[in-house]
C-alpha cells in the first residue's frame, strides 16, 4: 500500500495544506508569492463573472478566515513562523485587489502588479503586520493589507481615467 509522502511534517492531500498552499501553487519553483497570486486570478474571474463583486468580497473573506486556520496549521506543523510555501494570504490579497475591477486582461494584470508590488514593498501597517503579529492570522494580515492599498491605488486610477 503506497502512502502519500509528507513536506513540512504535513500531508499534501491535508487540507490545511491544500489550502495554505493552495492546491500547490506555492509549491512551484522561484517566486511562490507570484505563484500564488497568478493561480488567485482565474478563481477571481470565474467568481466575479458568476456572483458579481459580491461573491468575490465573500470568497475573500471565506480564504481570510479558512487561510488564518490553515496558515497557522501549515506553519505548525513546518514549525516555521511564515513558511514561504504558504500562499493562502497572497490569494486573499489579490482578491481583495481585484475587487471592483472590469473584467479586463489588463485591468487584472493592472490589478496583479499593484498588488505584488505592495506585497513586496509592505508599506505601513503592512510591514508592522508582518512583524508584530503572529500565527495564521499574521501570515494573512500584511498581504491583506497589501491588498487593500493595491485596491486603493486601482480604484484611485480608474476614477482618474473616467
Amino acid at each position: 500500500m503506497k502512502t502519500e509522502s509528507m513536506a513540512d511534517g504535513i500531508r499534501f492531500s491535508h487540507p490545511a495544506s491544500l489550502i495554505a498552499t493552495w492546491f500547490g501553487s506555492g509549491l512551484l519553483p522561484g517566486a511562490p508569492g507570484t505563484w500564488g497570486s497568478l493561480a488567485a486570478l482565474p478563481f477571481a474571474w470565474t467568481i466575479s463573472s458568476l456572483t458579481g463583486p459580491w461573491g468575490l468580497i465573500i470568497a475573500t473573506a471565506a480564504a481570510l478566515v479558512f487561510g488564518t486556520w490553515a496558515a497557522g496549521r501549515y506553519t505548525q506543523a513546518a514549525g516555521q513562523k511564515d513558511c514561504q510555501k504558504i500562499v493562502i494570504d497572497e490569494v486573499a490579497g489579490q482578491w481583495l485587489a481585484l475587487l471592483l475591477v472590469p473584467h479586463s486582461l489588463l485591468a487584472y494584470l493592472t490589478a496583479f502588479v499593484a498588488f505584488r508590488i505592495c506585497d513586496i514593498l509592505k508599506p505601513w501597517p503592512a510591514n508592522w503586520a508582518d512583524r508584530a503579529v503572529s500565527g495564521g492570522f499574521g501570515i494573512m494580515l500584511d498581504d491583506v493589507i497589501a491588498g487593500a492599498y493595491a485596491w486603493f491605488l486601482i480604484q484611485t486610477a480608474l476614477y482618474l481615467i473616467s
